[in-house]
């Protein structure tokens, strides 16, 4: 049937009062504010199931219960904390299908100078029992956008990969890499997904990638810092009513830092933190063994006691109960003066 013109059809009533609902709260002239964990699950073990090499220097492991039966369910964007044999504690994004309550799936790419956290994941193998904690989730996938773009560069496809499937016709996958040899899951992209290596389409031109968004579209990206940071820098001067949403792999620079020392209680030694170094990477200096494993202010594997001093709370995680005297060493500095902490 057609309509006299300008005169909108119910459908299209309904399109475009579903867009403005989508807009007004989920759609900011800026980035949101993070928001706080969800958590879900507790610690259990797992056993390794498989192990499969997925592209170069990347494997993928497929985790199962040691008792069988159900793992806690999750949703895309999740992931779990995985206590390794050496003490280490690291994040890995669920990649496979929520659907299967039976398994889990990680992927890890090997890093030579990563701390040896990827090193020791890429030697397990099938039969071994792993500790993990979650599944949590501080990538949380808006199922109620309009449309979708994802933008995933290298191992980024991780958390990635579950959305594009569960936006279905609504989402468009760009995935970015150095050469198709290390970009895993490539048998996996949802149909339409553009596959854009290096080697083969030159260095990614994020802002004319992000302008391909449709008005009201949540936008996500997973990558290398350069990655994201192109995209806050640009998105919102291209397409304001747009949601950005991303996630690290990899800690963000410290820009606007300002010396200050540390004092370590238990053995008197104090350090010095450069204007561009965590408090976290100067205690390391001295106090190699010391733990973290985000290093981005929401494990909490890292949090410290401070004894005296102001801190400059940069986290996500600590609640108003212990910011008075708890700091993550990762990204939090101190306000003005030294800190002393129970370390």
């Amino acid at each position: 049937m057609n309509h006299p013109a300008g005169v909108a059809t119910p459908s299209l009533r309904a399109i475009g009062a579903a867009v403005d609902i989508y807009k007004k709260v989920f759609t900011q002239p800026a980035l949101s504010p993070p928001h706080p964990l969800r958590h879900n699950g507790f610690d259990f073990d797992v056993r390794v199931e498989s192990v499969h090499a997925e592209a170069t220097d990347v494997v993928s492991l497929t985790l199962a219960g040691t008792e069988g039966g159900y793992l806690p369910s999750w949703r895309p964007g999740c992931h779990i904390d995985v206590f390794l044999a050496s003490g280490r504690q690291r994040q890995y994004s669920l990649c496979g299908d929520p659907r299967d309550r039976h398994r889990y799936r990680i992927a890890v790419r090997r890093i030579a100078d990563g701390g040896g956290g990827s090193q020791e994941m890429h030697t397990l193998r099938a039969g071994d029992v792993l500790r993990i904690r979650g599944p949590r989730n501080a990538f949380t996938f808006v199922e109620t956008a309009p449309s979708y773009l994802f933008i995933a560069a290298g191992i980024g496809i991780t958390p990635i990969l579950p959305m594009a499937r569960a936006a279905g016709s609504r989402g468009r996958l760009v995935y970015l890499g150095r050469s198709r040899d290390t970009m895993p899951f490539l048998t996996e992209l949802p149909p339409g997904a553009e596959v854009r290596p290096d080697d083969e389409f030159g260095t990614p031109d994020l802002p004319a990638l992000l302008a391909t968004a449709a008005p009201g579209a949540a936008v996500y990206v997973c990558g290398p810092s350069p990655v994201l940071d192109a995209a806050q820098r640009t998105l919102f001067a291209i397409d304001p009513t747009a949601s950005l949403h991303t996630e690290r792999f990899s800690a963000r620079p410290v820009t606007d830092g300002e010396e200050f020392d540390i004092i370590l209680a238990r053995s008197g030694e104090t350090v010095r933190v450069d204007s561009t170094e965590t408090a976290l990477d100067a205690i390391r200096r001295v106090r190699p063994d010391v733990v973290y494993s985000c290093r981005q202010g929401f494990c909490g594997s890292c949090k410290t006691t401070v004894l005296a001093g102001a801190i400059d709370h940069r986290d996500r995680l600590l609640p108003p109960g212990e910011r008075a005297d708890h700091l993550l060493t990762c990204v939090s500095r101190s306000a003005g003066g030294a800190l002393t902490l129970d370390l």
